[in-house]
């Protein structure tokens, strides 16, 4: 008789795993709405600005390189960076337009 009871389970042990499971799902939620969403976001802002490049637009490199673009391709810009001195990088490295910016 004492085996038997010892393998009862206590009244409302179910309840915790519904707990931990919808406790889960909330930080998902969460995560996505405060990270995930917002990088995508930012991820889709910088195709679109990539992809409205012209020439004489004034940007900036993911290297730090200040330039002017002279030449637009499919996969790669060429920038002016000085009298004469131009340079070749790839699209996706252009990080920043700074024609409207001005100096100080």
């Amino acid at each position: 008789m004492n085996f038997l009871v010892f393998l009862q389970q206590p009244a409302g042990a179910g309840t915790g795993n519904w707990s931990f499971l919808v406790m889960m799902g909330l930080i998902f939620v969460v995560m996505y709405f405060f990270m995930i969403r917002p990088q995508q976001k930012k991820q889709k802002e910088l195709v679109k600005f990539r992809s409205s490049l012209a020439k004489g637009d004034k940007v900036i490199t993911a290297g730090g390189i200040y330039g002017k673009v002279v030449e637009i391709s499919d996969n790669y810009v060429f920038i002016e960076i000085d009298s004469n001195v131009k340079i070749k990088v790839d699209k996706s490295s252009i990080v920043k337009d700074i024609t409207d910016i001005q100096p100080k």
